[in-house]
Protein backbone atom coordinates (compact mmCIF):
# COMPACT_ATOMS: atom_id res chain seq x y z
CA UNK A 1 0.00 0.00 0.00
CA UNK A 2 0.75 3.34 -0.82
CA UNK A 3 0.08 6.22 1.37
CA UNK A 4 -0.50 10.13 0.39
CA UNK A 5 -2.06 13.32 1.00
CA UNK A 6 -4.88 15.08 -0.88
CA UNK A 7 -5.97 18.84 -0.17
CA UNK A 8 -9.26 20.57 -0.52
CA UNK A 9 -10.64 23.64 0.42
CA UNK A 10 -13.19 22.62 2.85
CA UNK A 11 -15.39 25.19 1.33
CA UNK A 12 -14.89 23.39 -2.19
CA UNK A 13 -15.40 19.85 -0.77
CA UNK A 14 -15.25 19.46 2.42
CA UNK A 15 -14.63 16.39 5.04
CA UNK A 16 -18.37 16.40 5.93
CA UNK A 17 -18.79 16.30 2.33
CA UNK A 18 -16.36 13.41 1.79
CA UNK A 19 -17.82 11.37 4.95
CA UNK A 20 -21.50 12.00 3.18
CA UNK A 21 -20.82 10.64 -0.39
CA UNK A 22 -20.96 7.43 1.95
CA UNK A 23 -18.92 3.63 1.07
CA UNK A 24 -19.32 4.64 -2.93
CA UNK A 25 -16.91 7.54 -2.61
CA UNK A 26 -16.68 10.32 -4.81
CA UNK A 27 -14.37 11.31 -7.85
CA UNK A 28 -11.37 13.54 -6.37
CA UNK A 29 -11.46 16.31 -9.79
CA UNK A 30 -10.24 19.10 -10.28
CA UNK A 31 -6.80 18.82 -10.41
CA UNK A 32 -5.13 21.11 -12.29
CA UNK A 33 -1.19 21.20 -11.40
CA UNK A 34 1.18 18.67 -13.60
CA UNK A 35 3.45 16.88 -10.78
CA UNK A 36 0.09 16.31 -8.45
CA UNK A 37 -1.30 14.94 -11.63
CA UNK A 38 1.87 12.43 -12.12
CA UNK A 39 0.80 11.59 -8.15
CA UNK A 40 -2.49 10.36 -8.68
CA UNK A 41 -1.69 8.45 -11.78
CA UNK A 42 0.69 6.46 -9.42
CA UNK A 43 -2.60 5.87 -7.25
CA UNK A 44 -3.73 2.38 -6.98
CA UNK A 45 -7.29 0.98 -6.09
CA UNK A 46 -6.84 0.23 -1.71
CA UNK A 47 -3.79 3.38 -1.01
CA UNK A 48 -4.62 5.31 2.11
CA UNK A 49 -4.50 8.93 2.07
CA UNK A 50 -4.76 11.87 4.63
CA UNK A 51 -7.82 14.15 3.82
CA UNK A 52 -6.33 17.50 4.26
CA UNK A 53 -8.61 20.62 4.59
CA UNK A 54 -6.04 23.49 3.10
CA UNK A 55 -6.78 26.84 3.30
CA UNK A 56 -7.56 28.27 7.18
CA UNK A 57 -7.25 25.57 8.61
CA UNK A 58 -4.39 23.82 7.52
CA UNK A 59 -5.03 20.30 9.05
CA UNK A 60 -5.51 16.87 8.33
CA UNK A 61 -8.64 15.91 9.30
CA UNK A 62 -9.79 12.33 7.93
CA UNK A 63 -8.34 9.20 6.05
CA UNK A 64 -9.46 8.29 2.87
CA UNK A 65 -9.60 5.39 0.27
CA UNK A 66 -8.91 4.90 -3.23
CA UNK A 67 -11.01 2.85 -4.80
CA UNK A 68 -10.62 3.63 -8.44
CA UNK A 69 -6.94 4.39 -10.22
CA UNK A 70 -6.32 7.15 -12.55
CA UNK A 71 -9.01 8.18 -15.27
CA UNK A 72 -9.43 10.85 -16.82
CA UNK A 73 -11.04 13.70 -15.12
CA UNK A 74 -14.87 14.62 -16.38
CA UNK A 75 -14.49 17.79 -15.09
CA UNK A 76 -11.32 18.89 -17.72
CA UNK A 77 -12.05 20.19 -21.16
CA UNK A 78 -11.89 17.85 -23.65
CA UNK A 79 -8.19 17.30 -24.75
CA UNK A 80 -6.94 18.49 -21.42
CA UNK A 81 -4.39 15.60 -19.78
CA UNK A 82 -5.81 16.01 -15.87
CA UNK A 83 -6.80 12.68 -14.31
CA UNK A 84 -9.15 11.99 -11.46
CA UNK A 85 -9.42 9.08 -9.03
CA UNK A 86 -12.10 8.12 -6.58
CA UNK A 87 -12.06 7.80 -3.04
CA UNK A 88 -14.16 6.78 0.11
CA UNK A 89 -14.34 8.20 3.72
CA UNK A 90 -12.59 5.59 6.11
CA UNK A 91 -12.15 7.26 9.47
CA UNK A 92 -11.91 11.04 10.91
CA UNK A 93 -8.31 11.38 12.65
CA UNK A 94 -9.46 11.94 16.32
CA UNK A 95 -7.67 15.21 16.68
CA UNK A 96 -6.96 16.93 13.71
CA UNK A 97 -3.23 17.30 13.06
CA UNK A 98 -2.08 20.82 11.76
CA UNK A 99 0.20 22.10 9.62
CA UNK A 100 1.65 23.96 13.11
CA UNK A 101 1.77 20.25 14.36
CA UNK A 102 3.58 18.78 11.59
CA UNK A 103 6.28 21.61 11.65
CA UNK A 104 7.16 20.71 15.62
CA UNK A 105 7.62 16.85 15.12
CA UNK A 106 11.51 16.69 13.99
CA UNK A 107 10.99 12.90 12.13
CA UNK A 108 8.50 15.00 10.10
CA UNK A 109 11.08 17.81 8.51
CA UNK A 110 11.40 16.36 5.18
CA UNK A 111 7.46 15.88 5.11
CA UNK A 112 6.56 17.22 1.50
CA UNK A 113 3.80 19.18 3.49
CA UNK A 114 6.54 21.23 5.04
CA UNK A 115 8.52 21.14 1.80
CA UNK A 116 6.07 21.93 -1.23
CA UNK A 117 3.11 23.09 1.27
CA UNK A 118 1.37 24.43 -2.46
CA UNK A 119 1.47 20.92 -4.09
CA UNK A 120 -2.17 18.95 -3.70
CA UNK A 121 -1.46 15.73 -4.04
CA UNK A 122 1.41 14.64 -2.45
CA UNK A 123 3.14 11.25 -1.35
CA UNK A 124 3.68 10.19 2.45
CA UNK A 125 6.46 8.12 3.73
CA UNK A 126 5.53 4.63 5.34
CA UNK A 127 7.21 6.54 8.53
CA UNK A 128 5.39 9.71 8.09
CA UNK A 129 2.04 8.06 7.93
CA UNK A 130 2.76 6.45 10.95
CA UNK A 131 3.62 9.22 13.13
CA UNK A 132 0.86 11.05 11.77
CA UNK A 133 -1.81 8.76 12.45
CA UNK A 134 -0.26 8.83 16.08
CA UNK A 135 -0.59 12.37 16.68
CA UNK A 136 -4.55 12.12 14.70
CA UNK A 137 -5.23 9.40 17.50
CA UNK A 138 -5.59 6.31 14.42
CA UNK A 139 -4.69 3.19 13.70
CA UNK A 140 -1.69 2.66 11.28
Amino acid sequence: MTYWLMKSEPGSWSWAQQVKSGAKGTAWTGVRNHQAKLNLMQMKKGDRAFFYHSGEEKAAVGVVEITRGAYPDPTAKAGEPWVAVDVKAIEPLKKPVTIADVKTEPKLKAMLLINNTRLSVQPVTDAEWKIVCKMGGVKA
